[in-house]
């Protein structure tokens, strides 16, 4: 990355085994070999699990084939990454396949009641992942793992849930993507049974903006970008329903950056919720996005990072809008204050047990001795840095005291102290 722009990314070379591979594809015609198409996709999924129902249709069916066309469009998918993406497809339509097989053999799931659930949110790369792990290790919560959210069904049982035999599965799938990209390790760790985020469970929906954090597909996120958000976060409620089934969980502990764009959402279909809004100084979170967006993008394409087709996040001024409309909503009474808990990255880097004790406060949670050891434990185990540094620019001091003054009204108003 340039030290005189964050927004520029250069890749690091790729593993030796995947330039081979993917340069004996440069001959042939991939999009035959690994094809993306709707009716193909649909047919197999169906063939595979014997199974025919994915739900209300008009739900998922113009944003399946709105995505799927955007990436044989646009998204210049090399041979591995068409494999990875085809792979993923299948998978998102067998869920939903799966899914809606247990809501018909056992309507009683639909009574299940989510109570109180709590959601993490905040700026991407403001510690939402390491306070999502910390939170998890407390046994009040249940936060869905990533083996449960690939493959919820048949629905996991409590007796089975830590040896379950769709665990290991998922662990070769989700650590294929370090393989792919090594760096990627140094940012997010990935394992069958590390709590990940709702907007990947939303997959499943193809209503979500985790996919254009690992696909540059910009006529699908101009299309998401006036979806009903509402399809995905009722579905989200519905997968947490067959989750908690057999599994039972007091809270749930949920957690995704990207809630911040669509918090009154979040309320109306989880009326009860709690959120905690992670915080950190925006000039450096940026930064780190776009490390973390380009290495996402390079692990499955060619295609040059388009820093410009991502304005919302990229752009200081499209950035700090983002953050200011969320205090437009709470002074307009449109997001309940009371509901949303602030949480400083700088409070969790300096004295975690202190930062987390405060917030359960806030929360008007038990803070359990069970609870806290388990943090210590998992913070001694887990150090800064553990996996490697994410390294990356925030730009020349003109620029970051020219983007100060634009962020000056979140931080003033969240209390977020610079970094940089």
């Amino acid at each position: 990355m340039s030290a005189d722009n964050p927004l520029d990314w250069t890749p690091p070379p790729r593993p030796e085994w995947l330039a081979r591979v993917n340069e004996e594809g440069r001959g042939m015609d991939i999009a035959s070999l690994v094809p993306l198409q709707p009716k193909e996709l649909i047919e197999t999924a169906m063939a595979n699990t014997g199974l025919s129902d994915f739900g209300k249709e008009e739900e998922w069916r113009e944003p399946f084939e709105i995505l799927v066309k955007a990436l044989n469009e646009e998204a210049e998918l090399h041979l591995f990454g068409r494999l990875m993406t085809r792979s993923d497809l299948l998978i998102w339509l067998q869920e939903r396949l799966e899914i809606e097989e247990a809501y018909r053999r056992h309507p009683e799931i639909e009574d299940e009641v989510v109570d109180a659930p709590v959601f993490i949110v905040g700026q991407a790369r403001s510690g939402t992942s390491i306070l999502f792990e910390l939170l998890s290790a407390d046994s009040q919560f249940g936060a869905p793992t990533n083996w449960e959210i690939m493959f919820p069904s048949p629905p996991p049982e409590a007796a089975t849930y830590r040896n379950d035999p769709r665990i290991p599965k998922a662990q070769h799938l989700l650590t294929q993507w370090h393989r792919v990209a090594p760096s990627f390790l140094s940012m997010h760790e990935l394992g069958a049974t590390i709590p990940n985020e709702c907007k990947v469970a939303m997959n499943c929906t193809f209503i979500s903006d985790n996919l254009t954090g690992i696909f540059q597909i910009p006529s699908y996120y101009a299309w998401l970008a006036q979806a009903d958000l509402t399809v995905p976060y009722a579905y989200y409620k519905r997968m947490l329903k067959l989750l908690q089934w057999k599994n039972p969980r007091r809270h749930w502990l949920l957690k995704s950056p990207s809630h911040i764009e669509s918090l009154p959402v979040l309320f109306k279909v989880f009326p009860d919720a709690r959120v905690v809004y992670a915080h950190r100084d925006p000039i450096k979170a940026r930064a780190s996005v776009t490390h973390l967006l380009g290495t996402l993008y390079w692990m499955r394409s060619d295609k040059p990072f388009d820093a410009g087709s991502f304005e919302r996040l990229m752009t200081p001024e499209a950035y700090a809008f983002s953050l200011n409309r969320i205090i437009d909503q709470i002074e307009a009474g449109e997001v309940s204050r009371a509901q949303v808990h602030d949480f400083l990255f700088a409070d969790l880097m300096r004295s975690p047990l202190d930062a987390l004790t405060e917030l359960y406060r806030k929360m008007d949670l038990p803070f359990p001795d069970q609870a806290r050891q388990a943090v210590a434990d998992y913070l001694a185990h887990k150090p800064q840095g553990k996996f490697g540094q994410n390294v990356y620019s925030v730009g020349e001091q003109e620029q970051i005291a020219r983007e100060r003054v634009i962020f000056t009204r979140y931080q003033q108003f969240h209390n977020v102290p610079n970094e940089v």
